[in-house]
């Protein structure tokens, strides 16, 4: 198996370190400060949780975020259709990274979190701003899928 194929698992550990280092680095910033997460309940979970898909869909998925993609995949990331560069090194694990919505998700979740807690004016307002923005795709996305669905409906023949 050649460095091409074998997949980048010396990447994979640098990334894996680097997110717990940095978690590890944010949670002590935060004992630092004398900043705690407080009560966290269901509805801050539900938000967090709306905010990360939203973010994550935007970075892994969206043109507007193609500028981040386009370093490490091939193909035309304004369009969506990218695939990470098989280099066997760093440049291909950033890829995959960053064009699997669940695994970017992962690094967008701490990072909202950890905003707030280090900064939480700022994190809220981040965060609810994601989550009404992942609110509003489903919304669109349900309300397209009812008018197509009442739409054909339509245009079904009449049985008497």
């Amino acid at each position: 198996m050649s460095d091409q194929t074998r997949p980048p698992y010396r990447a994979y550990a640098g990334i894996m370190g680097t997110f717990a280092g940095g978690l590890a680095a944010a949670a002590a910033l935060a004992r630092l400060l004398d900043r705690d997460a407080g009560d966290v309940g269901a509805l801050d979970l539900a938000v967090l949780g709306l905010a990360t898909f939203k973010a994550a869909r935007t970075i892994s998925r969206d043109d507007i975020a193609s500028f981040l993609r386009e370093p490490f995949v091939e193909g035309e990331t304004s369009e969506g259709v990218t695939s990470p560069i098989e280099s066997g090194d760093l440049r291909q694990a950033i890829g995959e990274l960053v064009t699997c919505s669940r695994c970017v998700g992962t690094w967008v979740a701490a990072g909202l979190g950890t905003t707030q807690i280090l900064a939480p004016r700022y994190g809220r307002l981040l965060t609810w701003t994601l989550a009404a923005a992942g609110l509003n795709d489903w919304l669109q996305a349900g309300f397209a899928a009812l008018t197509h669905r009442a739409n054909a409906l339509e245009q079904e023949p009449v049985r008497s």
